[in-house]
């Protein structure tokens, strides 16, 4: 997926306001940072006022008369400016933790809604980044950014207006030089603002590599891809090394003329405000002030332009952000099935109808989403509530396209689909998914105990219902052999497991939810042939009385189907059950007639190792 790289060059109101939703509930803490912020510019710009009146009136005439009283005025302006930074600090985080919590919420919600079809074109890496990093950076740039460039503004207006009152000559030699600073930072911020993207970028890019190195690490060994990642990794690590001193160099260049003309100011002021002083035009303690000022108002100058590029830089993180929000799902249920039955958030399951799982395909005709030509077209068929439906074909002959238009991943692009004779999309999606139960090739296991793992499937389960799922699928064979049995962690996506271990957990989860349809899909393809036996059974027994689909290469699971629908380039050309479909002698016949020499090859094989 393309991302939007540089974003736009200028600030732009319009962006930030689709993420003043998000930031309109804590009004009240930006409101209290800012009038905080006020004082601490007021005592900013005080402190050095403080330091010119010890001078002409302790320091100078060489006396202490009325020092307590001074020292209790500048402690107590001290406390109020530690008690402002405190409240201040608070309010921006909070600010911070709430926009960001109420960023990712509404991702998180959004992207439950959002449909199967989106997660098969967008990479993980792409949500997890809008997600993660997006997020945190406007969280922090709205929390952090925006008060601080307010101190900064306020700071060197205040600082201006003072100089001006106290000596008008020494004010202009600053703030000739102002407009310099004020150049030379926008130039080279505008250039640092660059790198520093291109540096968070082969971040990104080094951080995948680690990651697609972490996880097809046994891949690259049993191919010997070692050097080949290597020289991949060394690549990209040098682009972000030449990044990275690219942007130390312009850092070198910066700091080095910034300090020049900090230097150089403050000389001047030296030189013409010691002259005023020499000719009693002004006291010691107001060069003092001015010394101060001109060594310290160029960092709020800085500050201002760099907090203006963070602000201009942030906006492609909105862009990207608020872009996943406006995300329209591809499925939607209709504002009328809302109301009834809810949507995936707030479901009013009291209102759902109980399925049977009679399905009819009326005259459907269905094209992917981003397809040219129709993978069905004018299908129709009738499947009686309880029917075992198989679906066989070679690899990328479109078996899991008609599981899919009944899971309503896809909806059909003409026709209808019906559950209990009634259009599905009359009822809403979660009512349909809540009451089909999957088990697939590639299971998902989460972390957790095994036990937790199969009562994913219904959560109020008890521990002998869970245990009573595993022994219906012979599941428990395998759980008593680990060490700690139920209570075993599956690890990450399952990883501690095998994946014919993984599929019988993925089957007795399946089968604790007890749906209505069940979905089979290539179950199993990695389970040894004992095992494999022991399941058949077990699916036979349990699925009687449940709609389930069937997808399998392996033909010879399937003969007790009810019915077997044959698919080839995404079309279906046969359909029956299996003595049928061998009468027949058509391209089944053929299929299963080639499996079973290739099967009995195999078993002919491995006998003659035993």
């Amino acid at each position: 997926m393309k991302e939007n790289k540089e974003g736009r060059k200028e600030l732009d109101l319009k962006i930030w306001g689709k993420v003043m939703p998000f930031f309109r509930p804590y009004w009240k803490y930006f409101l209290t940072t800012i009038s905080l912020n006020v004082l601490l510019v007021a005592v900013d710009v005080m402190v050095p006022l403080f330091q010119s009146y010890a001078i002409d009136h302790f320091i100078v005439p060489d006396t202490l008369e009325g020092i307590f009283s001074f020292a209790a005025i500048y402690i107590s302006v001290i406390v109020t400016q530690m008690v402002c930074v405190f409240f201040s600090v608070r309010a921006a985080i909070n600010i911070e933790m709430h926009v960001g919590k109420d960023l990712k919420r509404a991702q998180f919600v959004h992207l439950q809604k959002l449909s199967f079809s989106y997660y098969n074109t967008t990479p993980v890496g792409y949500i997890h980044a809008r997600v993660m990093s997006d997020t945190l950076k406007i969280a922090t740039v709205l929390a952090w950014g925006l008060v601080d460039m307010f101190w900064a503004f306020v700071y060197v207006v205040g600082v201006f207006v003072i100089m001006c009152l106290l000596n008008w000559k020494l004010a202009v030699i600053i703030m000739l030089v102002v407009p310099f600073i004020a150049v030379l930072t926008a130039f080279f911020q505008k250039r640092m603002l660059y790198w520093n993207r291109e540096i968070r970028e082969t971040n990104s890019e080094i951080t995948g590599a680690f990651n697609e190195g972490i996880v097809g690490v046994e891949t690259s060994k049993t191919l010997s891809m070692e050097q080949l990642n290597e020289m991949a990794f060394q690549r990209i690590s040098g682009k972000m090394k030449d990044s990275s001193m690219t942007l130390a160099k312009l850092t070198a260049i910066y700091m080095p003329l910034v300090l020049f003309f900090s230097s150089a100011v403050t000389a001047f002021v030296l030189a013409r405000g010691g002259y005023f002083v020499q000719e009693q035009l002004i006291a010691l303690g107001t060069l003092s002030v001015f010394l101060s000022y001109a060594v310290g108002i160029f960092e709020p100058i800085q500050q201002l332009a760099r907090l203006m590029s963070e602000l201009i830089s942030c906006q492609a993180n909105i862009e990207r952000v608020t872009g996943l929000l406006e995300q329209e799902p591809n499925i939607i249920d209709s504002p009328e099935v809302i109301r009834r039955y809810g949507d995936s958030v707030r479901p009013k399951k009291e209102n759902w109808e109980p399925i049977k799982g009679a399905i009819e395909f009326r005259d459907v005709t269905f094209r992917y989403p981003d397809g040219k030509e129709n993978v069905l077209e004018h299908f129709s068929l009738k499947i009686p509530a309880g029917t075992t439906v198989a679906i066989v074909g070679e690899t990328g002959a479109g078996k899991s396209t008609i599981v899919n238009l009944v899971g309503r991943f896809f909806e059909p692009t003409k026709g209808q689909i019906l559950i209990d004779g009634k259009d599905y999309r009359q009822r809403s999606q979660l009512w349909l998914h809540s009451q089909m139960g999957y088990v697939l090739q590639n299971p998902h296991l989460f972390s957790g105990s095994i036990r937790e793992n199969i009562r994913y499937g219904r959560i109020d389960a008890t521990d002998q219902e869970v245990e009573q799922a595993a022994i219906s699928v012979s599941a428990d064979k395998v759980i008593e052999k680990l060490e700690q049995g139920y209570d075993t962690d599956a690890g990450e996506g399952g990883n501690h497991l095998s994946t014919g271990e993984k599929q019988l957990i993925s089957l007795a989860r399946a089968i604790l939810a007890d749906p209505a349809i069940f979905v089979l899909d290539e179950a199993t393809s990695s389970i040894d042939t004992a095992t494999e036996q022991l399941i058949q059974e077990a699916t036979e027994r349990l699925l009687r009385g449940h709609t389930s689909f069937m997808i399998a290469h392996r033909l010879s699971t399937i003969r007790n189907a009810d019915m077997i629908l044959v698919m080839r380039d995404g079309k279906v050309i046969e359909q029956g059950n299996h003595k049928e479909l061998i009468r027949k002698k058509g391209y089944y016949y053929r299929l299963y007639s080639r499996q079973f020499e290739e099967e009995q090859l195999v078993r002919a094989f491995h006998g003659k190792d035993t």
